[in-house]
């Protein structure tokens, strides 16, 4: 997903400021700054001469598809509902329409390749990856490009390729996802799990400040204290140290977390908010993804949900793959009815 990286100027001495008894520095290795947004925005289409290239970077999102756990899991659901009440015929098998499905909904644009037999008629459908596939500037005609290599280009037959597109407001060279508005979140869960990740690996989630104010603290004292520290460190070392300070107060010795409990609140925030973006934009109900409520309501019947959510997310994406049959004059797209899962549940125990 990286579109430029833009180094943080780092000072030529760790140490930045040093006054009286008081440092202060600054540490860390030089990060790199992602500028992700700008892999995404429009530009008007433009055409090489033969081809028109996409709106949005397809390669950005084919990256983000694993850029958060609810993202990929409910497009995977959406492919998964649509496989579940797909009926294979001889000309597209179950292989294929997953990978068409899983096109149009990452990509917004799925590209089935008619293969005829020597009579001309059409023998079986073949998926063109939505990846490499291009819109050319004639009518009916595409191009696939292997893996961006633009010397091994192979141009398809005129109008062997037909394109289902879930549609844009901008322009109707290509389709486009229907989750565009929740690529920040889906970014912004990914960068704040990799900074979590970052957080443990450093040590900053166990750093503190040990605090004496005491008088009678001598630096025999604080000698034995740190060695006692020290030797409570290490693999099965999780042990409680006694401290005694003959007339000492009560807030003489204090133990000061670094940020732990500022950074766990700031991540489960960016987690939860970024969550509800992403679900937001999907329409998936959170309880058919395993979503744990955080409420004592819960998310309601998971069955109900299911068959809402049938209605009217699943059923549309069919009605755009049964293009296909009025594309090549006979059926080769069919579906079978949805049941409800109460329905099922009812119907085996009453049998």
């Amino acid at each position: 997903m990286t579109n430029e990286l833009v180094k943080v100027a780092e000072p030529e001495n760790d140490i930045v400021d040093q006054g009286g008894d008081v440092v202060t520095f600054a540490f860390g290795d030089v990060e790199p700054v992602l500028d992700r947004g700008r892999v995404f925005d429009y530009f008007e289409l433009w055409s090489n001469g033969k081809w028109y290239e996409p709106p949005v970077s397809l390669i950005g999102l084919e990256k983000t598809l694993h850029g958060s756990p609810h993202h990929e899991s409910a497009i995977r659901l959406k492919v998964n509902m649509l496989k579940r009440f797909f009926k294979p015929s001889k000309l597209l098998g179950m292989k294929e329409f997953e990978r068409l499905a899983l096109d149009l909904i990452v990509f917004g644009c799925a590209y089935p390749e008619r293969i005829d037999n020597i009579a001309g008629r059409p023998m079986s459908l073949q998926r063109s990856p939505a990846l490499w596939t291009r819109v050319g500037k004639e009518p009916g005609q595409y191009f696939y490009l292997p893996k961006g290599n633009l010397t091994d280009v192979h141009e398809f037959k005129a109008f062997r390729v037909l394109q289902i597109q879930i549609p844009d407001t901008k322009q109707e060279i290509y389709g486009v996802p229907e989750y565009l508005a929740a690529l920040n979140a889906i970014w912004l869960n990914d960068e704040a799990t990799i900074f979590r990740i970052k957080y443990y690996r450093n040590g900053s989630h166990a750093g503190y400040i040990f605090y004496v104010n005491e008088e009678g603290f001598t630096d025999e004292d604080a000698k034995s204290v740190k060695k006692a520290m020290k030797d409570s460190k290490g693999p099965g070392n999780f042990r409680n140290m006694f401290l005694h300070i003959p007339k000492g107060k009560k807030d003489g010795v204090q133990i000061i977390p670094i940020s732990e409990v500022m950074a766990k609140d700031e991540f489960n925030n960016i987690k939860s908010i970024s969550r509800d973006d992403i679900l937001a934009a999907h329409r998936v109900p959170p309880q058919l993804l395993g979503i744990v409520p955080q409420n004592a309501g819960g998310f309601g019947s998971a069955p109900q949900s299911a068959s809402v959510f049938f209605e009217h997310e699943i059923e549309p994406l069919q009605l755009r793959m049964l293009e296909i049959n009025d594309w090549l004059g006979q059926e080769a797209v069919a579906f079978r009815d949805y049941v409800p899962p109460a329905t099922v549940g009812s119907a085996a125990s009453s049998g």
